[in-house]
């Protein structure tokens, strides 16, 4: 056997090829890195934090490392970045249901969210060699967020992209698409943007013809939403009603909080009447509508202590009660309550919460942990009285968790709600991010529908939102506080409100013709090589 110089000596490579799975290697961990940190940076876009804009930078480093990938690299890549960002945005969960069902809750959900990011880096990869692949690949990755609503657990959409932006250049856009036409904007620039990077990188030349469509892609959906904002109305437009919001405080138990509502009643009724003194002092204005926090108290049948708390403010009042029925089942209803004629009509909860207010696969939980026989079943409501009538208005309301979904709110406008009223138990979360993530939603809702809204919390964050999602007043968390404020009355609907869920079907069957013309490509791909390594063989 022939041995050459480069055989023989010492510190001279014979060939280039050992060296290149160690680059490969080494490659493949930066991918895995910036996918991650992608994760993280998405999640930093999230309330508290006023940074909606690193939402496409987070998307335009995902594009990035899915650049050139193969179909099981987009899935593995997209999967690393949604597992970076769902166990950071989700970590409030161990608040909730931590100290009975220990991390499995939070860390499951999380792994199956990820999915979805996984499922989304596959489709972008399908669809990477179509001509406009940035519109392709965003359309693809929202799309995926329609199915998020459906499943796990009765559908999950805590984490939607629209919902990063409750402020900046993307979220007028609101009020012609909702929460899917701004997460659109947000990816699509993203994806133009790595697009515009990438391209700038190839050709070293600004003037290439190539850079029009990622430029566009890039700047498109930033100049639109900047155009949109002077359409967005906040002024009234049937007069305006003060409204005062009691935010009783609770302590800090997460779930086991079920077993004290009687704390909750308590505090709500002691703020009412502290409330009351300054209303009776001068030091507020007396309100128009009286507001408490979901299941603040709980109804089991007549209530003279509410009947009098309510006579004494003189003004109707939209009550957040855990309510049994007759034939004894419990439901989360917002009641509306007359100070001459007690209750009377009342809005049941339709999207209940998962492990607080019912149990998936009780039997397979109960093999868990034991703590699961705690949590009672609730009935779900089946959308009726989404707008109540009180103080002489339409108040549309939508309880807490259903913010994160588009159909409450939009029942309540369509039904004629000129008001949005969201009363929420966010006692069982904790001091985390939940309720600022929570609050980022309701304020997207207002710029959706073009209503004021009204945040009633247990714990905070309470908060009067104008119909532009500007916050004009807000408590903290974990205190005992009520906000009163002047909010007006709006009959106009958006664009959103009069296309409804067309918006996000039209951007779910672009993404389905896309991903179709994605596999449809490739296929015709590997039979024209086919065919021409045929031909090399015969030749």
């Amino acid at each position: 056997m022939a041995v050459t110089m480069a055989d023989s000596e010492p510190g001279v490579p014979r060939e280039a090829e050992p060296r290149r799975p160690k680059r490969a290697w080494r490659a493949w961990l930066i991918r895995l890195a910036v996918a991650a940190s992608a994760g993280l940076l998405y999640y930093l876009s999230f309330a508290p934090r006023p940074l909606w804009w690193l939402a496409p930078i987070a998307f335009a480093a995902f594009a990035l490392v899915l650049r050139g990938r193969k179909f099981r690299g987009g899935f593995g890549y997209g999967f690393v970045f949604g597992v970076a960002f769902f166990l950071t945005h989700l970590l409030w969960l161990q608040d909730f249901l931590g100290r009975e069902f220990g991390p499995w809750p939070w860390l499951g959900l999380s792994v199956t969210l990820a999915l979805y990011f996984g499922l989304g880096g596959f489709l972008i990869t399908v669809v990477s060699r179509l001509p406009l692949a940035p519109l392709w690949g965003a359309l693809a990755f929202i799309a995926l967020e329609t199915p998020r609503t459906w499943f796990p657990l009765g559908g999950f959409p805590w984490g939607r992209v629209g919902f990063s932006q409750p402020e900046g250049a993307f979220l007028s856009l609101a009020s012609i698409g909702g929460a899917p036409l701004v997460g659109f904007a947000v990816v699509l620039t993203g994806f133009g943007l790595a697009a515009l990077l990438a391209r700038l990188w190839q050709t070293r030349h600004v003037r290439d013809r190539a850079l029009v469509w990622p430029v566009a892609f890039t700047l498109v959906p930033v100049l639109a939403g900047l155009a949109v904002w002077p359409t967005i109305g906040t002024g009234a437009q049937d007069g305006s009603l003060t409204v005062a919001t009691v935010q009783g405080n609770a302590p800090d138990l997460g779930i086991a909080l079920q077993g004290q509502r009687g704390v909750l009643r308590d505090n709500s009724l002691a703020e009412s009447a502290r409330l009351l003194t300054d209303i009776r002092s001068g030091r507020v204005a007396k309100p128009d509508l009286l507001i408490w926090p979901e299941t603040s108290t709980a109804i089991y049948g007549d209530d003279p202590a509410l009947d009098q708390m309510v006579s004494a403010f003189g003004v109707p009042a939209v009550i957040g009660a855990l309510v049994r029925r007759p034939d004894g089942q419990d439901e989360n209803d917002a009641v509306v309550w007359d100070p001459r004629t007690g209750p009377g009509q009342r809005y049941t909860k339709q999207d209940l919460v998962p492990f607080g207010e019912y149990v998936p696969a009780r039997a397979l939980a109960r093999l868990v942990t034991p703590f699961v026989d705690n949590t009672p079943e609730m009935r779900a409501g089946d959308g009726t009285n989404a707008a109540l009538s009180a103080a002489g208005t339409k108040v549309g309301v939508f309880i807490c968790y259903e913010t994160a979904f588009d159909g409450p709110a939009r029942d309540a406008v369509r039904e004629g709600g000129e008001l949005l009223v969201v009363p929420t138990n966010n006692a069982w979360y904790g001091p985390g991010e939940m309720s600022y993530q929570q609050l980022a939603m309701t304020r997207l809702r207002a710029v959706e529908h073009g209503r004021a809204a009204v945040v009633s919390a247990t714990t905070g964050v309470s908060a009067l939102i104008a119909p532009d999602g500007t916050i004009t007043s807000s408590t903290g968390l974990f205190t005992a506080d009520a906000l009163v404020g002047r909010v007006p009355l709006r009959t106009a609907t958006t664009l959103s409100d009069r296309l409804g869920a067309w918006t996000e079907y039209a951007l779910l069957a672009l993404a389905i013709a896309g991903v179709a013309g994605g596999v449809v490509l490739r296929f015709r791909t590997r039979r024209g090589r086919a065919g021409r390594t045929a031909g090399d063989t015969a030749d």
